[in-house]
């Protein structure tokens, strides 16, 4: 499982690069096609030379994923300029000074276009998938809008080529008129009745198939298919196409459209069994875009489920966290007052203030750094008032961006869990050493102290387990725990990638 799951990670991260391997391919094929020479030489060596050709391409979406994890924006773009404006340009005039007839100089003008063209076509569709996360309104269209909306988008076009058409020797005549790949909107404006008539008979004919493909996919495959198996769903798959195909193939059949074109698009018999097997068409077609919708349905109300119940656990987990640490401080508060010290109404602020940092900032998802090292710093200064023995405190800092988005209350465990079960509890000096080392990318993270043997120290109790499911939560195969244990030091330690 583990070997698959890492297989999948490599070609995820590879996927760009085998996108242009393929686009090769494929202008490869196109051009031994185009050439009439369809033999595996041909199409080797047309391989190898547009590999040749491509070879900046090829190793910039190589090392794509790398160069936008470990460069800055503004190196990563240097980068694509050099490779996309300036060295693809240079292979390419340099392939085409070395042209043939058999590999002119037009192949490898349109292979290097293609690969510019599928590099911004994959820059789109990266800036749409993240934008299309926050966009609520494209949430709500739903894949049966979408079909709804293309056919819609089809019928339009199909009009206005068919109106561009009107006139044209090429494609009308008297006796019929062909629809061909023109667009002109003078046409279409000066017959906007005809394009008007077109388009609505169009749309007639592609919401007919799309009436069976909502029966399909609302009653047939959710309800009968689901419920009752797949023998009675083949039953009314037939039932349904012999009540329907007839009433609608004559209504298609007496479209004026079909005599516009010149010859009959369906059958002249509504009952003709070709329009039955045109429906039967539909309905196949239509089924593993159905199946594909109800999994996509059923696999968001999972995710959703999970990410409900992922949360709530969090909430628990903080309201196990916080009662815990007060009870402790508050311990320590008592002591002072005991003793009479005048410390006490400065400890009391200092617990305010954490108190405050814990309700507020402990809440939301993510805190700045700076803000969990100094509550880190007033934590171990407060507790600290009723120590035994003095402590030899160590906070060493190597930190490249303060405002590194964390959760809260993650490190304040490790210590809090060193107070209770090493430092407060020992006879003699103790010590507790902290080093915090941060990039933009990763956070490591160590509490080491001192303990003594019949005061051993718990790796099991409510803050570390706590600590554990959080993190397991919060940053799922990113994160790493580990604690050792020595004859009287105590060390835990904690990296995220953030």
């Amino acid at each position: 499982m583990t070997k698959n799951a890492s297989g999948l990670q490599l070609i995820f991260k590879y996927q760009e690069f085998i996108l242009f391997i393929g686009l090769i391919l494929w202008v490869s094929i196109f051009r031994i096609t185009e050439a009439r020479t369809l033999q595996w030489a041909d199409y080797l060596s047309c391989v190898l030379v547009l590999g040749i050709n491509q070879l900046p391409v090829l190793v910039f979406s190589f090392n794509k994923a790398d160069w936008k994890q470990n460069l800055a924006p503004k190196q990563y773009v240097l980068y694509w300029l050099l490779c996309f404006v300036l060295v693809q340009p240079v292979f390419t005039v340099f392939c085409i000074s070395l042209a043939t007839n058999k590999f002119d100089s037009s192949l490898f003008i349109t292979s290097s276009i293609s690969a510019l063209a599928l590099e911004l076509l994959l820059i789109v569709n990266s800036y749409y998938q993240k934008k299309a996360k926050d966009a609520k309104w494209l949430k709500k269209i739903g894949l049966e809008k979408a079909v709804l909306i293309s056919l819609i988008l089809i019928s339009f076009l199909i009009a206005v080529m068919g109106v561009s058409s009107l006139n044209n020797p090429a494609y009308h005549n008297e006796h019929r008129l062909l629809i061909g790949f023109e667009f002109s909107l003078e046409k279409v404006y000066r017959n906007f009745g005809t394009f008007l008539i077109f388009f609505a008979q169009f749309l007639l004919m592609y919401l007919c198939g799309y009436l069976f493909f909502i029966i399909n996919s609302r009653i047939l495959v959710s309800q009968v298919l689901k419920q009752r198996g797949l023998l009675l769903y083949i039953l009314s798959v037939l039932a349904t196409i012999v009540f329907l195909y007839p009433v609608i193939a004559q209504l298609l059949i007496s479209l004026p459209i079909n005599k516009t074109l010149g010859r009959d698009i369906f059958s002249d018999s509504a009952f003709d069994l070709e329009n039955a097997f045109g429906v039967f068409g539909v309905m196949l077609f239509s089924l593993p875009i159905v199946l594909a919708i109800q999994w996509g349905n059923q696999n968001t109300q999972i995710l959703s489920l999970e990410k409900q119940k992922s949360q709530t656990e969090l909430d628990l987990l903080k309201q196990q966290l916080n009662p815990h640490f007060f009870f402790n401080t508050l311990n320590n508060l008592y002591g002072l007052s005991l003793q009479r010290s005048e410390k006490t109404s400065d400890s009391i602020l200092q617990l305010a203030e954490l108190m405050r940092y814990t309700i507020y900032k402990g809440q939301q998802d993510y805190v700045d750094l700076i803000q969990e090292i100094n509550y880190i710093e007033d934590y171990v200064q407060l507790q600290q008032i009723r120590l035994k023995k003095p402590l030899l405190f160590n906070f060493d800092k190597h930190i490249i961006d303060e405002n590194l988005q964390i959760a809260p209350l993650l490190l304040i465990v490790l210590i809090e869990n060193a107070f209770k079960h090493g430092i407060e509890t020992a006879e003699n000096q103790s010590f507790l050493t902290l080093q915090l080392k941060s990039d933009q990318k990763k956070l490591y993270f160590s509490c080491e102290n001192s303990f003594e043997e019949e005061n051993s120290i718990k790796t099991n109790g409510i803050g570390l387990t706590n600590l554990q499911k959080r993190l397991a939560l919060l940053y799922p195969e990113r994160h790493s725990f580990e604690i050792t244990k020595t004859k009287s030091i105590y060390r835990a330690e904690l990296t995220l990638s953030v």
